[in-house]
């Protein structure tokens, strides 16, 4: 039985995260730990929302913590009754800790971690990639599925294949984490820049390699800038496909200077992302 945590902030429930979830369990046969962020430094009111007629209130504060104490036990009984309807394996943990903190913990002992790629754990509103996000995929001990915010089935996988070893351990390791995916229609996609070697995806090696757990799939050459084609073509087709990379491989300072190419799906393409990195 594999173990699958699912990340979720209490104070901002994402159904699409609960959704994606109970289906890859009820799918893989595995153990669904739903994983429940409470940091002491995130709550939903303001510093003003604390103040009263003489100063910082006491009362309000009481109150306020109340509030959110009952919305956190609140998303954490939709998981539960989600998962006692769907008749899966389950636990609840509610990590009170700092946050990244926590779910780097849990990266070490789960199969796979599952979350909502806007996933801020504050108030504070970013765009993707967020802060939290970008600490995750630098930290986590396992694979990654980035998953975006309206639920849909899967029937199509992209695996992205750039010749290097890390997008052949992520193909590796989703197909060790999600075997029941072999069936559907799966596309082996390579961008061929402009004064790179090329990877032809016709090479041997790779094609022996992929032949050997998806054997109906179809390869797909592009030409260009990396970023602009794969955006582009993925944009162009339907919402209902899995990408599957190797990322985050190089350290925050290198991405500094050249973003990486999960950062930039994340901003432009709404689908689920499947991120390995050794």
């Amino acid at each position: 039985m594999k173990k699958i945590s699912a990340v979720f902030d209490g104070l901002n429930f994402s159904d699409s995260a609960l959704a994606y979830g109970i289906k890859l369990a009820e799918s893989s046969k595995a153990l669904l730990s739903g994983v429940f962020l409470e940091s002491f430094l995130y709550n939903s009111y303001r510093l003003e929302d604390l103040i009263g007629r003489h100063g910082l209130s006491s009362v309000k504060m009481k109150h306020l913590l109340q509030k959110d104490k009952e919305t956190r036990l609140r998303s954490a009984s939709i998981f539960e009754q989600a998962c006692k309807n769907a008749h899966i394996n389950f636990n609840v943990h509610h990590d009170q800790n700092l946050a990244i903190l926590e779910v780097l913990k849990e990266s070490i002992y789960s199969d796979l971690l599952l979350i909502s790629a806007a996933e801020t754990l504050s108030r504070q509103a970013e765009t993707p990639p967020t802060n939290f996000i970008q600490e995750l995929l630098e930290g986590a001990q396992c694979p990654v599925l980035l998953v975006p915010g309206v639920y849909r089935e899967i029937e199509r996988v992209v695996l992205l294949y750039d010749g290097k070893p890390a997008s052949v351990h992520a193909i590796k390791m989703f197909n060790y984490l999600m075997p029941w995916l072999r069936g559907k229609a799966t596309e082996v996609i390579t961008v061929s820049g402009t004064g790179d070697d090329d990877v032809p995806p016709e090479g041997a090696p790779v094609k022996e390699f992929i032949r050997c757990h998806y054997p109906a799939a179809s390869y797909t050459l592009l030409n260009g800038d990396p970023e602009q084609e794969l955006i582009s073509y993925l944009n162009s087709g339907s919402k209902d496909c899995l990408v599957v990379l190797g990322a985050y491989q190089r350290g925050r300072i290198s991405r500094w200077f050249r973003s990486s190419m999960a950062d930039k799906l994340m901003q432009q393409v709404d689908v689920p992302l499947f991120i390995a990195h050794h």
